[in-house]
């Protein structure tokens, strides 16, 4: 069947469910759409476990709605229209969800956090799993712009929406939806660091080799607790943030170790380690397993998300992920 033949009979269905009151078959229909709606929360919310109740709230909201769905839209733009609103509604009660300007954006950002990839919609075509709009750095950036200017923006420019339809859905003019979208593109220029690749370009999903073999080093150099060998994969303009603690860093690398060391790390009773290679953001990342001396397991306590560039770690955002199974990642070993 085709995609337009797909749509259509999950439109038919979705009628029908409509029609008969059942929430059953609602449900078949709707869910398929949970895991883009989900990604499209978290872009504008930066917060997984909040993204997975604003896709609930969705499905919710969607339910209550139902009568108004008359066909005129599609399916996925109705339901992204109730995400996008339910968004907005969380965003307004929310004073703690707007950043501070800083040289920095990281640094005013402690409900930042990751999305594991194993969540992410399947089909790698997809515009929603573009890897350059789903990095951290692209994320928090999008947080430093007005909430409807963040919708405009991941509507038009990640989404690839015309300016009708996105308008449609916020309930705006034209007009508004493209002054909204030129605004916003200026601050995410001053936001996103200069090496990142243009968010609109043709996009890319998977790590390279390269990425895969810093982090390789980076899980070796943990496990021996190396300190030269951790200080070597460092860039000198290493961009730190550890969340969520406020305050993103650039720092030079043995700076970088030696403050990790003062803090206690690879020091006795913080110095065995274990470590496991995943994926968040579509970024290579590391989880951090540490054994303490009264404890017969490796129990998870950070997970470190890392930007390479060049052979070296340019950034690396680490979180505290004690006690947080939901990344899927088991909590001991």
């Amino acid at each position: 069947m085709t995609d337009a033949g797909s749509r259509a009979a999950d439109e038919a269905t979705f009628i029908a469910a409509v029609r008969a009151g059942d929430p059953a078959r609602f449900a078949v229909v709707t869910e398929r759409h949970r895991r883009e709606l989900q990604v499209h929360c978290y872009r504008m919310l930066a917060n997984y476990e909040d993204a997975q109740d604003m896709t609930q709230e969705t499905f919710l909201r969607a339910w209550h709605k139902r009568e108004t769905f008359k066909g005129h839209a599609t399916l996925r733009t109705w339901l992204y229209r109730i995400a996008t609103n339910a968004c907005l509604d969380f965003l307004d009660k929310r004073n703690d969800r707007t950043p501070v300007p800083s040289g920095l954006p990281e640094s005013e950002l402690p409900y930042l956090q990751p999305y594991p990839d194993r969540m992410l919609p399947e089909d790698p075509q997809e515009s929603v799993v573009a890897r350059e709009t789903i990095e951290l750095a692209f994320v928090v950036a999008v947080q430093h712009l007005p909430p409807r200017q963040r919708a405009v923006l991941i509507l038009r420019d990640v989404l690839g929406w015309p300016a009708p339809k996105a308008a449609d859905v916020l309930e705006l003019t034209v007009a508004s939806v493209t002054s909204a979208l030129q605004r916003a593109r200026v601050t995410m220029r001053e936001q996103l660091p200069g090496r990142r690749l243009d968010w609109r370009s043709p996009a890319t999903h998977e790590l390279s080799d390269d990425e895969r073999g810093v982090v390789k080093s980076y899980m070796d150099a943990h496990e021996r607790n190396d300190l030269d060998g951790l200080t070597a994969l460092l860039r000198d303009d290493l961009r730190f943030a550890m969340l969520p603690d406020p305050g993103t860093v650039i720092v030079g690398a043995e700076d970088a170790v030696d403050g990790w060391v003062s803090g206690g790390l690879f020091q006795r009773g913080k110095d065995d380690w274990r470590c496991v290679a995943t994926t968040v953001n579509r970024m290579p990342a590391a989880a951090l397993y540490l054994r303490t001396p009264e404890d017969p397991e490796y129990r998870l306590l950070n997970i470190a998300v890392l930007h390479i560039a060049d052979g070296k770690i340019a950034e690396l955002t680490g979180f505290d992920v004690t006690g947080k199974p939901w990344l899927g990642l088991p909590p001991a070993l």
